[in-house]
């Protein structure tokens, strides 16, 4: 039995240096994210009204209507918008589908509270925060953005934004205690450390269409 300790003990070692890197991982994404997310608009300075606002997808319902979380990114992109912060709204989200499509439910919302069509731009293949970032950035040329998501979100898309040639800073979305909320924080846990390897290791290519620039 001996042969089967030393295979447990081994894998168990393994384990405890994996969880020690991924925390490791962690704290240098939070601490890469010091400085760049508001929680206010009012701490965003209004003098560089060139920057675009990147919304980030989330899950809607059966019905196409936006998720809690969905709703209060485009709520607070519309609110950039408006307060003179940011000129456009690239709103970027997975389509698989007619029966689903974040995109749209974004952009039927950002409609109804008065954005001008011709300042949302769709991304229909931001189906991850890597994909998102990298697309903005090669597909639609934005140089400089606010990123809008919930906090728990925030560190890895600042990471990966900057990293993939978006000078960026973050605004928080939150606006409410959401569902499942201790689900999301357990899975960035782990995303981040894997948003490290996609800068540092992987560099994937998404997928892409035409280029379609957004005037900066």
């Amino acid at each position: 039995m001996k042969w089967f300790r030393r295979i447990l003990l081994t894998l168990l070692l393994t384990g405890v240096a994996g969880l020690a890197a991924i925390y490791l991982i962690n704290r240098h994404l939070r601490t890469f994210t010091g400085g760049r997310l508001h929680i206010s608009i009012t701490e965003i300075p209004a003098e560089d009204p060139k920057r675009i606002a990147i919304v980030f997808g989330a899950r809607v319902w059966d019905d196409g209507s936006p998720s809690n979380s969905l709703y209060d990114r485009v709520i607070t992109g519309v609110e950039l918008y408006k307060a003179g912060r940011v000129q456009k709204l690239l709103m970027s989200g997975d389509k698989t589908g007619a029966n689903y499509d974040e995109p749209a439910a974004m952009r039927k919302l950002a409609l109804q509270m008065g954005i001008p069509e011709s300042d949302i731009y769709l991304d229909n293949d931001g189906k991850k925060t890597y994909d998102t970032c990298y697309r903005a950035n090669a597909i639609f040329g934005v140089k400089r953005a606010i990123l809008v998501t919930q906090d728990y979100h925030q560190p890895r898309a600042l990471y990966l934004c900057n990293n993939l040639g978006i000078e960026s800073v973050g605004i928080s979305a939150n606006r409410r205690v959401y569902d499942s909320e201790w689900y999301y924080h357990l899975r960035e846990f782990f995303s981040r450390a894997n948003a490290w390897f996609e800068i540092n290791f992987l560099s994937p290519k998404p997928i892409g269409y035409a280029k379609t620039s957004i005037s900066q």
